[in-house]
């Protein structure tokens, strides 16, 4: 075993280097590979829409320091956030698309990103591109449906000069998550490596 994990010598690493014809083919091998996965099991579909939000904070805090605005912006953004992920607005998306799960859509399939002062961006991946971009469209929608109702209602805890409005939802295009050079990359670079552990173990241990 000590012969095994012991630290190749130059020699080993030489003939490494030297079968060049291997590695070539090792490599043509690997993405092939990588082309057949892609094949039979392709990336998801990923679509984006985008909300523009606007937190007024020239009205809301037209006296105060940079730090008092800091802090609003912070709180009334994690407000916003559990609007979008919540039971309300994701059982309407749901509802809306259809064939999806409240604990599959907050899971796996719908990611917010950029939130804060200006673009959020609504992110879902699906099997489906049509559906993809259905997903996409309706959570923005709904998210901006709801944080306009609760901005109506004083008694929500929602701050008054909030607004958000949709601004890409329409004509929206999906794509990969992953191209096939990508999958053709990741399969040569597997192959090859562990046809080099491989190699390297069985000649350590002959």
């Amino acid at each position: 075993m000590r012969l095994v994990l012991a630290r190749p010598g130059g020699d080993d690493l030489i003939g490494l280097l030297k079968a060049w014809r291997f590695w070539l083919l090792g490599a043509v091998a690997g993405a092939l590979l990588g082309a057949l996965v892609y094949l039979v099991a392709p990336a998801e579909y990923r679509a984006r829409a985008t909300v523009n939000v606007d937190f007024h904070m020239e009205q809301a805090w037209p006296q105060n320091s940079d730090r008092e605005q800091f802090y609003y912006l912070e709180r009334e953004t994690r407000k916003l956030e559990e609007i979008a992920y919540s039971d309300a607005v994701l059982n309407a998306v749901a509802a809306e698309v259809g064939n999806v799960t409240l604990s599959g859509l907050r899971g796996r399939i719908l990611q917010l990103s950029q939130p804060g002062n200006g673009g959020w961006h609504f992110t879902a991946d699906a099997p489906d591109r049509r559906k993809a971009e259905q997903l996409a469209a309706a959570w923005a929608q709904q998210f901006a449906t709801a944080v306009q109702a609760q901005v109506a209602q004083p008694s929500s805890g929602l701050e008054k000069y909030i607004t958000a409005e949709p601004t890409q939802i329409e004509g929206l295009v999906a794509h990969r998550t992953a191209s096939m050079s990508a999958y053709m990359f990741c399969g040569a670079l597997i192959f090859l490596s562990a046809a080099g552990l491989a190699i390297l173990f069985l000649q350590r241990a002959a």
